[in-house]
């Protein structure tokens, strides 16, 4: 739902840089080229960035019993 702090595999700290990420691929920049630019080269650390979901507006739309 968000954006884990911190890489699941090798624990390097990425949150801070989600942000910056969906801003340059909805001005449409490639995946690819932002993570490259962003200084994600792991693969771990690629893969949280491009399987996230963000689902946090649906799941708030729920209340709590």
């Amino acid at each position: 739902m968000i954006i884990p702090q911190r890489c699941w595999s090798c624990g390097k700290p990425i949150s801070h840089l989600f942000e910056q990420f969906k801003e340059r691929v909805a001005k449409g920049e490639s995946k690819k080229e932002v993570l490259d630019a962003l200084g994600l080269e792991r693969y771990c650390c690629r893969a949280v960035f491009l399987g996230h979901v963000d689902l946090i507006d649906i799941a708030a739309e729920f209340k709590k019993v």
